[in-house]
């Protein structure tokens, strides 16, 4: 069985290693101990500010900090530091073009009881849609941690969206990681579940269902949202002619709508969407609530076989 660790956990563990670097700064909204930003803190706290639940001034004091030669990466959850944060983001990460790594913790479901109004299902969209923004969503805490890394070298400002959930470790450690470009963990010729996040392991265990049903399902890891991997996207269109997305975000504006809008441009595919649909969250158990709203295997496989039945009419 795969270890399980959350996605903040990689992201905690690699913000202590790049703090070597002494460009390398941490900020936080009082939530420190659940972004694990804390642990940043503990190592380096001569470099850590905790701006308290004020998250315009959190992007404020980064932006400042970036202006400055600094590398910030500033912490919250999700739906906080997008929500309340977006005019600072546009105006200071957005047009300044700054360094600025906006790292949203507790996206999607997978946050559980908290419910509502701290499940962030609309927070890909809005990034998205900031020019020059990098948007990054890691499967599991071993992805994270070298997209972290990434990000140090990376221009202008980013986003990285992270769970509270522990999700399975799908990759090995010595997983070359490069921004923009997906993964394909699977091959198969009769359709392609392309999935980012925590549904990637979802996927897997999809593909692998329908094995035995005798369906061949690619399955692709979307990692960064934007710049998406045109290229792969396409070529996984031409070859299976049967697109299913599945993410742990609204069906608009996120990894489904930009898979979309690659192949409405270059190669139109039928596709079929997993994700929530027009509608927020509620509180219960991660493992409840994925079952509620369709992110599981089974799911998957149903819409895989609708996608199938599309590209045959």
């Amino acid at each position: 069985m795969a270890e399980m660790i959350a996605t903040r956990d990689g992201y905690g563990k690699a913000l202590v290693e790049i703090g070597k670097d002494k460009r390398i700064v941490a900020l936080d909204a009082d939530l420190a101990e659940s972004t694990r930003s804390l642990w940043f803190k503990e190592k380096y706290p001569e470099r850590f500010f905790e701006i308290g639940i004020a998250e315009q001034n959190l992007i404020a004091t980064a932006a400042g900090l970036a202006a400055s030669g600094k590398i910030p990466f500033a912490s919250s959850f999700a739906i906080f530091i997008t929500g309340r944060a977006y005019d600072q983001i546009r105006l200071m990460a957005g047009i300044s073009h700054l360094p600025i790594r906006i790292v949203g913790s507790h996206a999607g479901l997978l946050t559980g009881e908290d419910g509502a109004s701290h499940q962030a299902l609309e927070d890909l969209s809005l990034m998205r849609g900031i020019p020059g923004m990098t948007v990054i969503q890691p499967c599991d805490a071993i992805e994270t941690e070298k997209a972290v890394k990434a990000l140090v070298k990376l221009k202008g400002p980013a986003y990285l969206r992270l769970s509270r959930g522990k999700v399975p470790v799908i990759n090995k450690k010595n997983y070359d990681f490069k921004i923009g470009k997906g993964v394909a963990l699977k091959q198969g010729k009769d359709a392609a579940i392309i999935a980012s996040g925590a549904l990637v392991h979802l996927a897997l265990e999809a593909a692998n269902e329908l094995k035995k049903q005798k369906i061949d399902a690619r399955v692709i890891n979307i990692h960064t949202i934007k710049p998406i991997d045109r290229d792969l996207i396409i070529k996984a269109a031409k070859e299976t002619k049967a697109i299913v997305t599945a993410e742990d975000h609204s069906i608009y504006g996120g990894l489904g709508t930009a898979v979309e809008e690659v192949l409405s441009e270059n190669l139109p595919t039928p596709v079929e969407k997993v994700g929530v649909n027009d509608r927020f969250g509620e509180s219960g158990k991660p493992e409840e609530l994925y079952k509620k709203y369709g992110f599981t295997a089974e799911n998957i496989i149903k819409h895989v076989k609708i996608a199938i039945r599309r590209k045959a009419k």
